[in-house]
């Protein structure tokens, strides 16, 4: 038996996970793990389509921690598509399609992000099956098997600083 290639190595992930958009500079975000859903969808406002080069671009604004507006982080993105989406309530809404890299754990890849408005939603990002394709199996039991980040990222995440009690 050959020795197995690193890129069809599987990892164990939960059904939430603290993962990076490193070219976002977003070091530590919270994601749902979803099977159910096809593409990933990332909490983005302040959207603004521009042109660079000729090619479409578009302009955004990431809030990365749950129920905080605090530590906001624009960025700027080649547009790969704009699609129709239908989301879990039946709602369709167009939405800007772009190439992101996700770490979870200690796997890179890369994969389409859907930007949308994620207020209500109690993950900033949801992680789907096209992501998930290139190499997790999720337990639907298990959280965090990617690790975590230190205490006081956990803490401005839930809305809470570094001199609250």
């Amino acid at each position: 038996m050959g020795v197995v290639p690193r890129s069809h190595l599987t990892s164990v992930a939960g059904w939430r996970e603290w993962v990076s958009l490193p070219e976002l500079g977003v070091e530590w975000i919270k994601a749902k793990l979803d099977t159910g859903a096809r593409t990933s969808a990332l909490h983005a406002f302040d959207l603004e389509p521009f042109e660079r080069d000729g090619a479409p671009w578009v302009r955004f604004s990431i809030h990365p921690w749950q129920r905080s507006a605090a530590d906001s982080i624009t960025a700027e993105l080649p547009v790969h598509d704009v699609r129709s989406v239908r989301s879990s309530s039946g709602h369709v809404e167009e939405r800007y399609v772009v190439l992101v890299a996700i770490r979870i754990g200690l796997r890179r890849v890369t994969t389409e992000l859907t930007l949308t408005r994620r207020d209500e939603m109690g993950f900033r990002l949801l992680v789907g099956r096209e992501a998930l394709r290139q190499g997790f199996v999720v337990d639907p039991r298990r959280s965090y098997l990617g690790g975590r980040p230190e205490r006081v990222v956990r803490r401005r995440n839930r809305g809470r600083g570094e001199d609250d009690a």
